[in-house]
């Protein structure tokens, strides 16, 4: 069983997806150089091992995860599908390329001096977008992401909650080696931060709104949306719980910009209108993002 849809070599679909792994493990991997390794912060998954030994052994990071990652990649090829794989050896080298690529060049000094705070914030949002663009490929960069992605496979947890559950007992051992309870403390606010980027970018940040609409001037609401805003909706059929009356109710997404206007309306119309607003972190179709862009 394969993970996504077969793309063809070198057409447009297959190049955004191998542009976006490329992107995705540099971000990464100078999160990992610039912020993360340099103050001994273990953010989970093999990289997070390739810290340890590498403060204690002097292994590069990238090495160690690319030993690592081999048996994961097996793993990963049978219950993931074989091209899921072929995605994954390019998403891990390259990681790993990057990771002891930019140590070579730059050392293993911050790149922000005496601020592990900051460090480790910041380095959770590079690693959270770059594993982000890795997963909207259809790729890992190996490691516990591919563990995330099974465990979000077989489950109703998100992509980034799979990948915080599965660091954050790599963790663990970060504070059994160095005995310095500030870097559990550290290291777990960076999974966190990357656990809620990834989601982010896989899922979309939250720009448009939908709304339920319950009004007495449904007709007048109605005409505000499809004439003044050019938007379309539906229209539901309810009944009240407490009087049992016939209701109409009102389903429409609008942008950011167009919410207030539209309350604004409501508000002048018919000012005992039940209004809920919803965050939508995705809308395809008409007049929002197109469906077939969605998967790359």
């Amino acid at each position: 069983m394969t993970f996504g849809n077969k793309e063809k070599v070198f057409s447009r679909r297959w190049c955004i997806s191998y542009l976006m792994i490329i992107i995705g493990a540099f971000i990464l991997s100078a999160g990992y150089v610039l912020f993360i390794a340099p103050y001994k912060i273990i953010p989970g998954g093999v990289y997070g091992i390739g810290i340890i030994l590498y403060h204690i052994f002097g292994i590069p990071v990238g090495l160690t995860g690319l030993a690592l990652n081999i048996p994961l990649l097996i793993i990963g090829i049978k219950v993931l599908g074989p091209r899921f794989g072929v995605k994954t050896v390019v998403g891990f080298i390259l990681a790993s390329a990057f990771i002891d690529g930019i140590t070579l060049l730059w050392g293993m000094e911050p790149l922000v001096e005496n601020d592990v705070l900051l460090s480790s914030i910041f380095g959770g949002v590079l690693i959270g977008l770059g594993l982000g663009l890795i997963f909207k490929a259809r790729a890992t960069s190996g490691g516990t992401s591919i563990v995330a992605m099974i465990i979000s496979k077989y489950t109703r947890i998100p992509l980034g909650q799979s990948l915080m559950i599965a660091d954050a007992i790599i963790v663990l051992l970060g504070l059994a080696v160095f005995q310095d309870w500030a870097i559990p403390l550290y290291s777990w606010l960076t999974i966190y931060i990357t656990g809620k980027v990834i989601d982010g970018v896989i899922e979309g940040m939250s720009f448009e709104k939908t709304v339920f609409i319950i009004s007495e001037k449904h007709k007048e609401i109605s005409e505000k949306i499809l004439f003044d805003l050019d938007r379309g909706g539906t229209m539901l059929e309810g009944k009240g719980m407490y009087k049992g009356e016939d209701k109409k109710i009102l389903f429409v997404n609008v942008t950011r910009r167009e919410l207030p206007i539209l309350q604004d309306y409501i508000h002048q119309v018919d000012p005992k209108a039940f209004l809920t607003v919803i965050d939508a972190s995705e809308i395809m179709g008409e007049g929002f993002k197109r469906l077939e862009k969605t998967d790359i």
